[in-house]
Formats: C-alpha cells, structure tokens, sequence
C-alpha cells in the first residue's frame, strides 16, 4: 500500500496493512478536514513598531553603565549631529552605530549585555507607535503568526516583541565563546541581511501560508519581504521606500503626532 507512510504513524502502519479500509477512512478524513496552516504577519521593529532604534538604546545604555568606554559614542557622534541639522541620513547614523557596537562588543559578557537589555526593554516597552501596536494586537486575535525582522541585536529584540507577543523573531546574532563573553563575530550574518531569505525559512519551518499574509516596514530594507506578502504596508516610509511604493502601488500609513493617515 503506497503513500501508507505520507499519512499515517509508523506505529499504526502495520494495521493499515491488515485492514485497508482504514487507510481509505484516514484519506477521506484528511480531505474533508485540511490541515488549516496560519497566516504570517511580518514586522521590521526600529522605526515601525518601536519609537527609535533598539540598537541606538542598547548601545547608548552599554556606555551609561560603563560596559562600553565612552569613545564608543564618537563613532557615530558626527553621523547623529549630520542627521540632527538634516544634512545627513538617517541610515548613515545607523549603520555608525552598528559598526561602534560590532567594534566594542567584544569580550562583554553575554549577561552584562542581557541586563542591560532587560532594563531597556522594561523602560521603553510602551514606547511603540499607536497603528502598528494596534495592528499586532489585531492579527493576534485573528491568530496570524506573528514574526519581528530586524537588524538589532536578537537579544534585546526578543526582550522587546516577548511583550508584544510574538511568536519568533529575527534579529543580529554574535558569537559567544566558551566563557560567556562575545568574541566579536557575527554570527549567519548571510541570513539576516535579506529578510526575504528569513521569512521563506519561517514560513517553511512553522508550516504557514502566505496567503492573505500582511508585511509592515518602514525602509527600503523592507522591500524584499514587501514583495513576498498579499498585502505590504509601507509605515512611516523613508523616502527610497515611499518611491517604491509608489511605484508599486502599495499602501502607505503615517502616524504623526496623535494623527494616523494614509498617503
């Protein structure tokens, strides 16, 4: 009996073998009751979700409790002061601050960096954007799966989502040794510099379905897992992704101040 071991336990294999009906009885309940597969939700969280950047507070707060000696902050002193008076961007701030992180990071110890995480992510859990908060809550009540992509450091991106209630998150990942402490190496770093590449291995991994699936983002590093989804929305865009969506013609949200509208 050919396809006996696609649906059935090996346990139970060998009475099906003996009694055939039985197997004719599991093909007709699988049909009249499929497998329901969730739906996905993807969120970038810096920008989208949360009022700032995890990365900048983490770092910020690294230095604060003397675990990053201060010179770290001159990494990315010039790039913030460009991106204050508007003669820089945003992103160029960003990724100074990512190579002052990546650059001091090693030889900290896993829980030095863990607390300092806990504390960030218990004062500024509320500190989140009203439309996105409320759309989470939304497509959890719904029971979408509910997946957070970001290039922050996982261990304060999970911190933060937990509350959220999220299911999995994707965030940069550093290499520990063997005393607990960061070597400095990034860790898969291939798999989170496209999170098209993440959100095909979740969708795989959990079983989903990216039917009806909903992706929100707010910067061009959004746009591969924009195109994947039934339905991207653009949040806040920077302007290389407010072009695009234009383009595209996706849906637009902004949240300013106490107002929420869509371009």
């Amino acid at each position: 009996m050919q396809g006996v071991h696609e649906v059935v336990p090996r346990s139970a294999q060998k009475n099906v073998r003996e009694n055939p009906g039985i197997f004719l009885y599991v093909l007709y309940f699988l049909r009249m009751n499929p497998v329901r597969k969730k739906k996905l939700a993807v969120f970038d969280v810096d920008g989208t979700l949360f009022r700032s950047s995890l990365l900048i507070e983490l770092v910020d707060g690294l230095v604060k409790k003397g675990i990053f000696p201060l010179r770290a902050e001159r990494v990315y002193q010039g790039q913030y002061e460009k991106w204050q008076n508007r003669e820089g961007e945003y992103q160029h701030y960003i990724d100074a601050v990512v190579a002052s992180f990546e650059q001091y990071i090693k030889g900290v110890s896993y829980k030095d960096l863990h607390a300092v995480s806990r504390e960030i992510c218990e004062r500024y859990k509320n500190h989140v954007y009203r439309y996105t908060r409320d759309l989470v809550r939304e497509l959890k009540a719904k029971e979408y799966f509910l997946l957070a992509v970001s290039q922050s450091p996982k261990v304060i991106l999970e911190d933060f989502c937990k509350n959220l209630g999220f299911d999995k998150t994707y965030g940069r990942m550093y290499e520990i040794g063997p005393e607990g402490r960061f070597t400095g190496i990034t860790a898969d770093l291939h798999l989170i510099a496209n999170k098209a590449n993440i959100v095909r291995r979740v969708v795989e991994k959990e079983n989903l379905t990216l039917h009806r699936s909903i992706g929100v983002g707010d910067s061009e590093g959004d746009i591969p897992f924009l195109e994947m989804v039934a339905k991207p929305v653009c949040f806040n865009p920077n302007s290389t992704l407010y072009r695009y969506a234009r383009l595209m013609r996706w849906s637009m949200v902004v949240e300013r101040k106490d107002v929420i509208y869509r371009l």
